[in-house]
């Protein structure tokens, strides 16, 4: 479960947030959960392994339609859901969930798989069971773990960084007031952005806009060593993604790529949309024995950390080391404000 199924309503995070049900992780974890509760019940009500099998069909017949129905009723009625306080939401998801068992009762009926009450009322306890469920993983994630994380998460920088920052202004202060001044200001953007509570999904834009920050404060220092190369679809700037995810993992292949080198080194970020994932590469050089000592895995496993967080199965992260470059492969859902 995802700590910020929706987004724009933080409020309800204590109380048993309604889960986003056009989640891939969510659609699972309700598809296997309820037909592990029908397997148990079956197990306890068979006497005889020689029935098990004709007990297990006759659960399938009554259990899976209606719960495939259920959850593309969800899935269509999610934007509807997300707008609801959380016990409405519940209460719809229930209304749905019944609906859908009665429909298939009345149409079962001459297959003599049982009467309506009790077909509402398994429907009923299955659905307490979810809510539970899931009331559960907000509890375990949110709000005293999962948000307190998400903040040590996005609250790092490498304090080199800073300082190095600082000497390329002190070392053009003279030669290049103005550019020094627009330094300054580009570090000040840089560290009011890592001020923010960073909660909520940002504009990709936003985050580009950081990293060009970041990236132009740290030609201060290398100057032609580093370059940059940038291959943006122009669809992807409204993309809704984790508020500073990209610029550590930038400033990790400037770091370990760029600054042990003696000579120039390029690092290239692609972002493109396949379909309704969003996909992104960042490549940088391998500097062999020269690289910085350890590091390189902690913000990579922070980010993917926090894609979870937000995303759950719907995003990954890998790594790959060949031919001479190191490459981070990132993939999310495609999603926008609207």
């Amino acid at each position: 479960m995802s700590i910020k199924q929706n987004p724009g309503r933080t409020g309800r995070r204590h109380d048993g947030p309604l889960p986003d049900f056009r989640n891939l992780g969510v659609v699972l974890r309700v598809l296997v959960g309820v037909n592990g509760l029908g397997l148990i019940a079956v197990l306890a009500r068979s006497g005889q392994w020689s029935s098990l099998g004709g007990a297990l069909m006759d659960m399938a017949m009554c259990v899976e339609p209606p719960l495939i129905v259920a959850v593309a009723a969800l899935f269509l009625l999610q934007p509807v859901l997300a707008r609801m306080p959380a016990p409405a939401g519940w209460v719809g998801v229930g209304a749905v969930a019944l609906a859908a068992a009665a429909l298939f009762n009345t149409l079962l009926a001459p297959l003599d798989v049982g009467d309506l009450a009790s077909w509402l009322g398994w429907t009923a306890l299955l659905v307490v069971a979810v809510r539970a469920y899931f009331r559960y993983l907000a509890a375990v994630y949110a709000p005293s773990l999962a948000e307190a994380r998400l903040l040590a998460l996005t609250a790092r920088i490498r304090p080199h960084f800073l300082f190095n920052s600082l000497n390329g202004v002190l070392g053009i202060l003279r030669s290049d007031p103005r550019r020094a001044e627009a330094a300054l200001e580009e570090l000040a953007d840089l560290f009011r952005a890592l001020m923010r509570e960073n909660r909520d999904l940002v504009p990709l834009a936003d985050e580009i806009a950081l990293c060009e920050r970041y990236l132009a404060l740290e030609h201060l220092r290398l100057g032609p060593r580093l370059s940059v190369r940038w291959d943006c679809a122009p669809d992807v700037g409204t993309a809704q993604v984790p508020p500073l995810f990209l610029q550590p993992l930038v400033e990790n292949a400037v770091y370990h790529g760029i600054e042990p080198g003696a000579g120039p080194g390029e690092v290239a970020i692609a972002i493109r949309r396949h379909g309704p994932e969003l996909r992104i590469e960042i490549v940088n050089p391998l500097q062999g024995g020269h690289s910085h000592p350890g590091g390189n895995r902690m913000a990579v496993d922070n980010i993917r950390e926090r894609l979870m967080l937000f995303f759950d199965l719907e995003a990954g992260l890998e790594t790959e080391q060949a031919d001479g470059l190191h490459r981070v492969r990132i993939r999310l859902p495609y999603r926008t404000a609207t």
